[in-house]
């Protein structure tokens, strides 16, 4: 665990100390966020936030390459996750930094993510089996895993992407969802006495270190955007520790008697990036209804439906970091005990106390504010 904390506080440390040096690069540069009609800011904001999250990767794979044991992970058998996140995270990042600086064609972007994809794929990082309940593996042979692959890589940049519309929004959801995949992976491995360094453990614990580092610069009222540079690059990260610690447990060795852990893996992303994903979907499908480019932007997204229910900015990020976390940590939670009614119960039960709360408080904080603005309102005196 030690080499992992260190690890989170390199990349949360570098990514927070650069970003102000990377601020005033953006603004040099001349790659600012105007205020458009469907944004939520009002001011012309830097963005390019992205690069700084990619010093604070570097920085950490830098600092685990230095440790005997962290050393032999990032280079293990036929993957070389060193290699393969710095070479598809340069890439990504130089995408973004064409697009967050001069704009770039939806087809451009979807070419780099694929490029990505690929350098996953030929480094070693791809779907190879995915463990089926009955203690067996189901083989997926190159014809059907690098489709796969390549699908869940761009399908989980794009959803993160979807939902950096908010002041820290894609950042702490991103972030919760990396928390959720280090303590799966590592409470698995003490729990079945596994090997606790693995490479998509350590993926995990430095996206959680770049997001928890850029957070406080980002979160409302951001002071800089990770723009397409970041959200991309947080993206690339997620799906690479997802399809490590896909097959990364052998069902034989863990056993049958439980019911999540072979599948936590691959359901762990759906379920954590619910919120992005249906908004996605919602997404793609209204602007195609439309008869609108998929990727043609709008102001219907559920943050912003959010905001019109009445909840101020952070208010809204906060709900959705609640919906995120309660999801996440309810199917960690269904991986590691016996009684599925009582998780179920209780996270319905904090699901409908979330709905009540997230509907109901803008009209009581509206009622509340009704009586202070009637005594307020004193009739002037005469002269």
């Amino acid at each position: 665990m030690r080499e992992y904390l260190l690890t989170i506080l390199i990349a949360a440390l570098v990514t927070y100390l650069l970003t102000p040096v990377v601020r005033r690069f953006a603004v040099w540069f001349g790659a600012q966020t105007a205020p458009r009609d469907r944004d939520v800011h009002v001011i012309p904001t830097p963005r390019l936030g992205g690069l700084a999250m990619f010093g604070g990767m570097v920085a950490a794979l830098a600092a685990a390459g230095g440790l005997p044991a962290m050393r032999r992970v990032l280079a293990d058998g036929d993957v070389n996750v060193h290699r393969a996140l710095l070479l598809s995270g340069g890439l990504i990042v130089l995408v973004g930094i064409f697009d967050d600086r001069w704009g770039v064609d939806a087809l451009t972007k979807f070419a780099g993510q694929v490029a990505a994809a690929g350098i996953f794929i030929m480094q070693g990082i791809q779907l190879y089996v995915i463990p089926l309940p009955n203690g067996t593996s189901l083989s997926l042979p190159p014809a059907y895993g690098v489709p796969l692959t390549v699908f869940l890589v761009v399908a989980t940049i794009n959803a993160v992407n979807f939902i950096d519309g908010l002041d820290g929004l894609a950042a702490g959801v991103v972030g919760i969802a990396a928390l959720a995949l280090f303590s799966y992976a590592y409470l698995v491995a003490i729990d079945f006495k596994l090997i606790t360094l693995s490479a998509a453990t350590l993926t995990a614990a430095v996206l959680v270190g770049m997001c928890a580092g850029f957070l406080p610069h980002n979160f409302n009222p951001a002071r800089i955007f990770m723009g397409d540079t970041g959200s991309m690059l947080i993206g690339l990260l997620l799906s690479a520790s997802t399809i490590m610690l896909t097959g990364n447990f052998d069902p034989a060795v863990i056993g049958t008697y439980r019911l999540f852990p072979f599948y936590v893996p691959i359901l762990l992303i759906p379920a954590v990036a619910a919120v992005p994903f249906i908004d996605m979907l919602l997404a793609v499908w209204r602007r195609t209804n439309q008869g609108k480019s998929p990727f043609a932007p709008d102001k219907q997204h559920l943050h912003h439906r959010l905001l019109e229910l009445g909840h101020s900015h952070r208010r809204a990020v906060l709900i959705m970091y609640f919906w995120v976390g309660l999801l996440a940590s309810s199917l960690v939670a269904l991986s590691f005990t016996n009684s599925v009614p009582l998780v179920v119960s209780v996270t319905g039960v904090v699901a409908v106390a979330g709905v009540v709360m997230m509907i109901g408080m803008p009209r009581m904080r509206g009622r509340s504010r009704a009586p202070g603005k009637a005594t307020a309102a004193r009739p002037r005196q005469p002269a």
